[in-house]
C-alpha cells in the first residue's frame, strides 16, 4: 500500500540505460555494446517495456537516460523515447529530466534540440580537462572538445549543467587535479561529480594496471584526493550532498540519484 502511495504522489524514479559505446574507456565496468545497429531497434523495444510497466507506474517525478553513451541517439530517437513515456505516464513540466552525453558527440545545435525536446538537466562526461589523462583512460573526446560542449549547453539556455571528472589516475598528482576543479568551476556548473577512479578486474584498465605494475593511489593519498575535492567545491559555495556529488544549491541536487540513497521506488529500463 506504501509503495502504491507514494507512486500515485509522483515520487518514483524513471531509469533508461542506452547500453551503446563506439568503444568502451578502459576503466568502465557498466554494461555496454557497440552493436549500434541495434539502437532503432532498442528504441523500439524500450517503448513497448514502458508499457509493459503501465499498471505498476503510474507516475515520474524524474527520468534519467545513462548509459552507456545516449549522445548517439538521434534527435528522432531521442524524442519518440519521451513521447512514449509522455504517453504511457503522467510526465508533468516539473519532472526532473537528465541525460548524459558525451563532449565529442555535441553541438551547439544538438543541445538546442535537447531541450526543445524537454531534456532540462545535462550531465556532461568530460572526467579531464588534460589531453594525456583523457587518453590514458580511453575517452573519445580531448579538453577542447569538453570546454566546447560546456560552452555550448550553456548558450542553448541550460541552466543545470553537471559536469562529471574523475581523480586518482595514474600519472595525476594533486597540482593536476586542483587545474581540473579549478576549470571546471570557471563554468560555474550547477553541479559536480567527483568519482575515484575504481577498478573491476574485468576492464583493460585493471589488466594494464596489472601488468605494467602501475599504482593506484594509497588509501591516504586517496583520502588526501577526497578532502581536497570536498573543500575547494565548497570553499566555493557548492553543498556536498553525497559521496562523490556537489550542488550550487539544494534545489539543483539531482533528484534522480538521491531517490536510490532514500530507497525511493524507481523503474529501471533498457
Amino acid at each position: 500500500m506504501l509503495l502504491l502511495n507514494v507512486m500515485e504522489n509522483n515520487q518514483a524514479g524513471l531509469y533508461i540505460h542506452f547500453p551503446f559505446c563506439l568503444s568502451k574507456c578502459g576503466y568502465c565496468s557498466f554494461y555496454s555494446i557497440s552493436s549500434i545497429h541495434l539502437i532503432p531497434e532498442f528504441v523500439k523495444t524500450v517503448s513497448r517495456e514502458m508499457a509493459f510497466y503501465k499498471k505498476s507506474f503510474q507516475s515520474f517525478d524524474t527520468i534519467y537516460i545513462g548509459g552507456g553513451t545516449p549522445s548517439l541517439l538521434s534527435f528522432q530517437q531521442i524524442d519518440d523515447i519521451l513521447k512514449s513515456a509522455n504517453a504511457i505516464f503522467n510526465i508533468d513540466r516539473q519532472t526532473e529530466i537528465t541525460m548524459e552525453v558525451n563532449p565529442g558527440d555535441v553541438s551547439l545545435e544538438y543541445f538546442q534540440q535537447l531541450r526543445k525536446q524537454g531534456i532540462k538537466r545535462l550531465n556532461i562526461g568530460i572526467q579531464s580537462f588534460n589531453d594525456s589523462l583523457l587518453k590514458f583512460l580511453g575517452r573519445r573526446h580531448s579538453a577542447e572538445e569538453s570546454i566546447a560542449a560546456v560552452e555550448g549547453a550553456r548558450q542553448a539556455g541550460f541552466d543545470n549543467i553537471g559536469i562529471d571528472l574523475i581523480y586518482g589516475v595514474y600519472g595525476q598528482d594533486m597540482k593536476t587535479w586542483r587545474e581540473t576543479l579549478n576549470k571546471a568551476l570557471s563554468f560555474f556548473p550547477e553541479h559536480l561529480s567527483c568519482y575515484q577512479l575504481s577498478l573491476d578486474g574485468k576492464t583493460p584498465l585493471d589488466k594494464q594496471y596489472r601488468k605494467e605494475s602501475l599504482q593506484l593511489p594509497t588509501e591516504n593519498e586517496a583520502l588526501d584526493f577526497f578532502m581536497t575535492t570536498s573543500k575547494i567545491l565548497t570553499d566555493a559555495s557548492y553543498i556536498h550532498y553525497e559521496v562523490s556529488n556537489f550542488a550550487r544549491t539544494d534545489s539543483l541536487k539531482s533528484r534522480h540519484n538521491m531517490k536510490y540513497w532514500r530507497h525511493s521506488p524507481y523503474l529501471g529500463l533498457g
